[in-house]
């Protein structure tokens, strides 16, 4: 079942950036690629719970801000450790230059 919700302007995400978005008591992580396409994942890193927006982001890869365990984001995948549980993905689309993702 698809439930699209708004998060924010396409602006509003760097490009190669990440932002947070938290909606219905959970945080969600908002990527914008080197090839201006949008990706969702779970906010919090798999390994302590610290928040991916704080994180670096370079090409498509997350590292996260405490250990630097890194993430691809298009798929969840975690790439290096200590993270070994990938995050889960959600779907995200920009129309007229808001981006929105799918929380079905």
């Amino acid at each position: 079942m698809e439930s699209w919700v708004e998060a924010c302007a396409l602006d509003a995400i760097e490009q190669e950036g990440v932002i947070r978005f938290d909606h219905g008591g959970r945080t969600y992580a908002i990527f914008r690629s080197p090839g201006d396409e949008v990706f969702c994942t779970d906010g919090l890193c798999t390994h302590e719970n610290v928040h991916l927006s704080g994180g670096l982001v370079i090409d498509y890869e997350i590292e996260c801000p405490k250990h630097a365990g890194a993430f691809d984001y298009r798929t969840g995948e975690a790439i290096r450790l200590p993270p070994c549980v990938r995050l889960k993905t959600y779907r995200a689309r920009v129309e007229n230059g808001r981006v929105s993702i799918d929380l079905g």
